[in-house]
């Protein structure tokens, strides 16, 4: 008794590929293969070129949020129900900085005083966000002691004020000019408490490239600040960079059980949180519109498989007349389907690899091509977002364009399988 050949055998696999190179003339569809893999390609480009660019804007949006924040900041609640009132500073900071700066994926702690000011030079006044912080703190943060765009000598920090370059333009300072900072929260006398008012000298002036952070920051050395806001021997918080700002939710638990019972955390996720919900939904918008857009293009290999069934009605006769089975026809016809959806998707997603790769190549061409000047616009400021490929990106383009090249290819191979032999030889 003759074995049954097993799916997809050799021969299978010999009568799809000379189907797909067979020229019309000789009843074959290479013309809407070629269509069909062209879109298939373009398609799976689009989508892996749009899903690494969104990933590089989400990634440099991230990047420029953590440049001159925490990641992550230790608090103290608040505790006025027990015999002696707490207030919310915290007095064992550097015993507290150095436990919090030992735990695994911590890459330094910052004790930070912070408060809110008016901001005066020559008539002009604008409201000022103090950090009062140590001069080798203020220099883990890269979007500050190594800002694109800086004037000053930040060695000279201890010695005067930092400020924001959109605060320097608003009381129109310059280096080695003094500014006045006043606080209400002065000196207690019996006439009350009297607003305090100190002179610093602008040392240095930083463009960390966040409008909100140049427009309204200023730092000032830890023990100046402590002594200006009457807060000696305490800070308002202690700020901690991770060696991964995307694991911070797995390290809650270590700062809180090292932070004690009255430490309370805020996170930048929390900072962010409509941002990054805002950035997933523009994710998932995007991956589904592109994905439409492959669906389309798969469309085509439905549209050639059946003028292929249709064309090649008298060859399914005689192939199940000679004993092929159903199944064989329909993995046949499969095969036509899949390889193209196959080739396509591959092709597409070494082009979208390549595209993300050379991105900084891309905006040069279409600046050289159209004169529209993107080198000019983003020297002046304007954001060019970078492209970051990533696995699971790839891997979730592939995965949803195979499967539906794939599954849209098994409906014209079902009816290529169901056709009646005795009816295609009929007027033959």
């Amino acid at each position: 008794m003759a074995s049954t050949p097993p799916p997809f055998a050799a021969f299978e696999w010999m009568i799809a590929w000379r189907y797909l190179r067979a020229r019309r003339a000789e009843g074959g569809v290479s013309v809407m293969t070629w269509i069909s893999l062209i879109g298939i390609t373009l398609a799976v480009f689009a989508l892996v070129a749009t899903l690494a660019v969104r990933t590089g804007l989400r990634d440099d949006i991230v990047a420029a949020m953590l440049g001159a924040n925490a990641h992550m900041e230790v608090h103290y609640k608040r505790d006025l129900t027990g015999d002696i009132p707490l207030d919310h500073l915290i007095r064992d900071y550097a015993d507290l900085s150095a436990r919090l700066a030992d735990l695994p994926g911590v890459e330094h702690a910052a004790p930070l005083v912070r408060n809110q000011v008016m901001g005066n030079y020559r008539g002009r006044n604008a409201p000022v966000d103090i950090f009062g912080i140590a001069s080798a703190d203020l220099r883990q943060y890269p979007m500050i002691a190594a800002a694109e765009t800086a004037w000053g000598d930040l060695n000279r920090f201890d010695e005067g004020i930092a400020l924001g370059a959109g605060l320097a333009r608003q009381l129109g300072v310059r280096i080695g000019d003094r500014i006045k900072l006043i606080s209400p929260d002065g000196a207690k006398t019996p006439m009350g408490t009297s607003p305090r008012v100190s002179a610093y000298e602008v040392v240095f002036i930083f463009s960390s490239g966040d409008g909100f952070i140049d427009q309204a920051r200023a730092y000032l050395p830890l023990a100046e600040a402590q002594s200006f806001f009457n807060k000696e021997q305490a800070v308002d918080q202690i700020d901690l960079r991770l060696t991964d700002p995307q694991a911070v939710q797995a390290m809650l638990y270590p700062v809180f059980e090292t932070g004690g019972d009255r430490a309370y955390v805020q996170t930048w996720e929390d900072r962010a949180g409509g941002m990054l919900r805002a950035l997933r939904m523009q994710d998932n918008a995007i991956f589904i519109v592109l994905s439409i857009l492959v669906l389309i293009a798969a469309l085509n290999i439905v549209s050639g498989l059946i003028m292929l069934v249709k064309n090649k009605g008298r060859d399914i006769g005689i192939l199940r007349t000679m004993g092929l089975s159903q199944g064989s026809v329909l993995r046949v016809f499969f095969l036509c389907g899949a390889v193209t959806g196959t080739l396509g998707t591959l092709f597409g997603v070494i082009l979208g690899i390549v595209f993300a790769m050379n991105i900084d190549h891309v905006y040069s061409l279409v600046d050289w091509i159209t004169g529209s000047g993107v080198r000019q616009l983003e020297a002046s400021g304007f954001f060019f977002p970078s492209a970051v490929v990533t696995a699971g990106d790839v891997a979730a383009s592939a995965a949803m364009s195979l499967g539906l090249s794939w599954f849209i290819t098994l409906f014209p191979a079902r009816r290529a399988a169901r056709l009646n032999p005795v009816e295609a030889l009929r007027y033959e």
